[in-house]
């Protein structure tokens, strides 16, 4: 598999507001977690009327480090990236504090039926942006201009924004330095997320902010790396449709031997979205609905 250069290491303090550049500040929540890595960072952008993105939970300590930052200063804007419990629950209350509106994509397309296996830190099921971006969109502020790219794959509704003045891209969870990004069907989709990842890679950025853990360098390098990752983990698949094997369950036993058996069932569900693609790319044939109880097949030759 390809070796992704992950970067786990960054300068922070919970409750400490970063100046990261002219125009961007960040304070980290103090919600570390398996899938939260130190904590939800907020990013604070502009110098007057600034926009936040991805305000995180709803904690007294983190709300107030972020009034303190936030002092003296008039948010316009409070964007969201995804809808995950993580990212988008503060947001309303910072908005109603200081009479802005919340953007974001909307609610997934999919909402959780509350028995799948759980790969992330929850979904915000009543989350519901007060205006709706588009792919492309540019939202602008006294100083500063922000860019909303759709790119579902993580969750179907997951926004990047771009802050065209730094050629620096706020990544959400679509891209992270310290971890790869969970996609987890039926609300996350491999195929929109290699696509995605393909388009972030070929915008050149300078630099990307992930709301979890240190920044990204040298984006266009390190995303193909996730990108050659994925397709290696897709070959592994295919190789064990060829040694006969035809269920998730078999696969993941065998590809993920090293792995601690507790951790088996969530790599089930990456092997399914992979699974999916494949499937969906004519690549592999399904017996029955897409799903871990399918068995699967490669297609006969012509």
């Amino acid at each position: 598999m390809t070796s992704i250069p992950f970067v786990r290491e960054f300068d922070f303090e919970y409750g400490r507001c970063d100046q990261l550049s002219p125009l961007i500040r960040r304070v980290v929540a103090q919600n570390p977690g398996p899938f939260t890595y130190t904590g939800t960072g907020v990013y604070i952008i502009g110098t007057d009327d600034v926009a936040v993105i991805d305000p995180g939970p709803v904690q007294d300590d983190h709300i107030a480090a972020l009034d303190k930052a936030l002092d003296g200063q008039r948010v316009t804007h409070v964007f969201v990236t995804h809808h995950h419990l993580d990212h988008s629950p503060l947001a309303h209350p910072l908005a109603q504090k200081h009479g802005a509106k919340v953007y974001g994509f909307g609610p997934q397309n999919i909402a959780p039926t509350g028995g799948e296996v759980r790969l992330e830190a929850g979904d915000d099921v009543g989350f519901q942006p007060d205006i709706q971006v588009k792919d492309e969109q540019v939202f602008s502020g006294s100083n500063w201009s922000v860019r909303a790219l759709h790119t579902p794959g993580h969750t179907s509704n997951h926004v990047c924004y771009a802050l065209e003045e730094e050629n620096t891209l706020f990544c959400g969870d679509h891209v992270m330095a310290w971890s790869t990004s969970v996609i987890s069907p039926p609300d996350g989709h491999m195929g929109d997320y290699l696509r995605e990842l393909a388009r972030i890679r070929d915008k050149q950025y300078d630099r990307l902010w992930p709301t979890h853990g240190p920044a990204v360098e040298n984006p266009s390098q390190f995303i193909q790396t996730y990108i050659d990752h994925r397709l290696q983990r897709e070959e592994q698949i295919l190789v064990q449709l060829r040694a006969g094997l035809s269920n998730i369950k078999d696969m993941v036993a065998v590809m993920y031997a090293d792995v601690d058996k507790r951790l088996h069932p969530a790599a089930a569900h990456s092997v399914l979205a992979h699974m999916i693609h494949l499937v969906e790319t004519d690549q592999v044939i399904a017996e029955g609905e897409l799903d871990l109880q399918a068995r699967y097949s490669l297609p006969v030759p012509a």
